[in-house]
């Protein structure tokens, strides 16, 4: 057992006998809504794992303990504090850790404590990725390099749609982190159903997935799997209208200097300003519509 980790005894005990759990990052609870909407989505999103049959472990640091799983109030300590928690990836973990701090996960930071905590499938709104412009910057998420390495599904909505989605596709492709998409041959770009960009397979149900990470896994080919899965049609956005709101968004970063880790909470923010909250209002109906099919692939990955 990791000296730095605490489970919830709920979670322990799922873990222990072979039982479904689905877990949660927390920076969309920080830095990604305001309270107490935050805090209220992640409480029914762990409802909605709950109603299908798994149990939900919200990941998070609270005051320099890993935690893999979380009381309603440590999700409201995190939801009120909001953007003075520090947002963690890999590289963040010891300081917060050894600062005795509050965290925020990223999907990178998840996916680690995770796997510290034996729960193979984690639910998300969408991964990071390669950023527009990253031929200059060199500006790649964490998400990426984790999930060459990490054993952990990811279900999410795609990568985020303010990224370079191409760029992304092919970084996957080198660090041979296959692309499942859930009823799709095109990945998911967050908030609409379809983009340029192919998945690698297109998989029919949620046994079919579990059966790929199995045989994945088994043979001891390490690294996770991205599971792309569509945002419902009818909360999914106009193309035009998201892409115009990202582009106007992404000028008044650079023109502001915003860069790294704080580039995506600005991105979201803004978009969700200039779609008069439209955007924000899809980014939570496909946070559950991911919960509900993580809850499935970890149900028949413990059969």
């Amino acid at each position: 057992m990791n000296q730095y980790l605490d489970i919830h005894p709920d979670v322990a005990a799922a873990v222990a006998a072979g039982k479904p759990v689905v877990a949660l990052e927390s920076t969309i609870i920080s830095h990604g809504m305001p309270w107490p909407q935050n805090a209220e989505t992640a409480k029914k999103v762990e409802q909605i794992i709950r109603d299908n049959g798994a149990v939900p472990a919200t990941i998070a640091i609270i005051d320099g303990r890993l935690k893999a799983g979380l009381s309603n109030d440590e999700i409201d300590i995190l939801g009120k504090a909001g953007l003075s928690v520090t947002k963690c990836s890999r590289r963040d973990l010891p300081f917060v850790v050894a600062q005795k701090q509050h965290g925020a996960t990223t999907v990178a930071a998840t996916m680690i404590i995770a796997a510290m905590a034996g729960i193979k499938v984690f639910s998300t709104g969408g991964i990071g990725g390669v950023h527009r412009g990253a031929q200059q910057t060199f500006d790649v998420s964490a998400d990426l390099q984790e999930l060459a390495k990490t054993d952990v599904a990811v279900v999410c909505a795609g990568a985020k749609s303010i990224l370079d989605l191409a760029l992304t596709r092919e970084y996957l492709e080198t660090q041979g982190v296959p692309v499942l998409g859930y009823r799709t041959d095109t990945l998911p770009a967050f908030y609409t159903r379809e983009s340029d960009q192919t998945v690698d397979y297109n998989m029919p149900s949620a046994s079919d997935i579990a059966d790929f990470i199995k045989a994945k896994w088994e043979m001891q080919l390490h690294g996770g799997a991205i599971i792309a899965n569509p945002i419902p049609e009818e909360f999914a956005m106009n193309s035009n209208v998201i892409d115009t709101a990202i582009n106007q968004a992404l000028e008044e970063m650079d023109a502001q200097g915003v860069a790294g880790k704080e580039s995506t909470p600005f991105l979201l923010a803004r978009v969700a300003q200039l779609t008069g909250g439209d955007s924000l209002a899809s980014n939570i109906q496909l946070v559950f519509n991911n919960a509900r099919l993580a809850t499935e692939i970890a149900v028949a990955l413990s059969k």
